[in-house]
């Protein structure tokens, strides 16, 4: 294969990495019945007038399965993430004694776990149109190098045959992560 037609590969598997990363980030924004750091990656906190991610605000400590405690860098900004966490969609409410935040998970209700069991699909059927539109993409590319001559009709066919082999193995393990959210979701 030409070296045009191997970077479109590359960086189309590239592409579809990524957007494996960002499913797997966010399916682990999806609380499920263990409290863990990575719930809070999207909340942001008005800290000072500037929405700061609570990630970089906070220190965060796991003791035990249904509990966390935040302990914020500066003092000043506890009020500002404990009315982030009560405005979040995590359905938390979290306790300040003025230096840690407790924050206690409630026992998830069925009903609730169908709703995260909802999000969690819909985000992993989003990574795979991404991952569609990735293909698509390169697909156009191929074709374009083979309506100009730089590549020809064999190379592109074979060139389109790895790229669904590799869309193919993108979407299933986007499968393969959401099967785990799930089981993990109705775990109780």
């Amino acid at each position: 294969m030409s070296e045009d037609i191997d970077a479109v590969l590359l960086e189309a598997t590239g592409k579809m990495d990524k957007a494996i990363s960002v499913a797997r980030e966010d399916f682990s924004t999806i609380r499920t019945g263990r409290a863990t750091p990575a719930m809070f990656n999207k909340i942001n906190v008005d800290y000072y007038g500037t929405f700061t991610p609570l990630n970089q605000l906070a220190s965060f400590v796991t003791p035990e399965a249904r509990m966390i405690l935040i302990t914020p860098y500066d003092k000043g900004a506890a009020a500002g993430i404990e009315k982030a966490l009560r405005d979040s969609d995590l359905g938390i409410n979290p306790t300040t004694d003025g230096n840690v935040i407790r924050v206690a998970l409630p026992q998830l209700t069925e009903e609730r776990r169908k709703e995260y069991i909802k999000s969690a699909r819909t985000k992993g059927e989003d990574a795979k149109i991404s991952i569609r539109n990735i293909r698509r993409g390169a697909k156009e590319a191929l074709e374009a190098m083979q309506k100009d001559g730089t590549a020809g009709e064999d190379e592109v066919r074979r060139a389109e045959k790895t790229l669904d082999e590799v869309t193919h193995k993108h979407t299933e393990h986007i499968d393969e992560i959401l099967k785990n959210k799930e089981a993990e979701l109705l775990e109780v």
